[in-house]
């Protein structure tokens, strides 16, 4: 693949990509990921008898903070005015799936937006279990689709 990075300049310098051009769009993405755990810190989770709390409850404020604070975590992110962020947890067998959503009209899309959102509420619920398991893995965070803005839609409709 020979495509030119947005994020270098001619000299190979990291720049910030100038969207002043740039059309005016609805932008949504929807990115997930997926944390695995022992039974015992699953049944914490699962029973809300974590010590720290509601596990969840708090990772899906931290997913919704940090999607509004990507571009302080990603230094050439643009700062978007998020219109909306939704995140969602689906328990599954020792494992919590986490879903976020985000979409905004802006110059640019919302794809690290809730890639952000993913991961900080997967580290949440890490930081509120890890004294039941310090073996819990973080896995397979990946964008789903996106829409809107130039490049169009991912992944492709057919």
């Amino acid at each position: 693949m020979d495509k030119k990075l947005s994020h270098l300049d001619s000299r190979g310098q990291a720049r910030m990509v100038d969207v002043g051009g740039k059309k005016t769009t609805r932008r949504t993405a929807a990115a997930a990921g997926r944390i695995s755990m022992s039974p015992a810190a699953f049944a914490l989770l699962k029973n809300q008898q974590a010590e720290k709390g509601d596990v969840l409850a708090v990772a899906r404020i931290a997913a919704i903070a940090a999607a509004k604070k990507t571009a302080e975590w990603i230094p050439l992110c643009h700062i978007l005015p998020l219109e909306s962020v939704r995140v969602d947890f689906a328990l599954q067998k020792n494992a919590v799936e986490c879903r976020a959503e985000t979409a905004a009209t802006a110059k640019t899309g919302v794809e690290m937006e809730s890639l952000a959102a993913v991961q900080a509420g997967l580290l949440t619920i890490y930081d509120m279990l890890k004294s039941a398991d310090r073996t819990m893995r973080i896995t397979d965070i990946r964008l789903l689709e996106k829409s809107g803005g130039k490049s169009g839609d991912f992944p492709p409709k057919t």
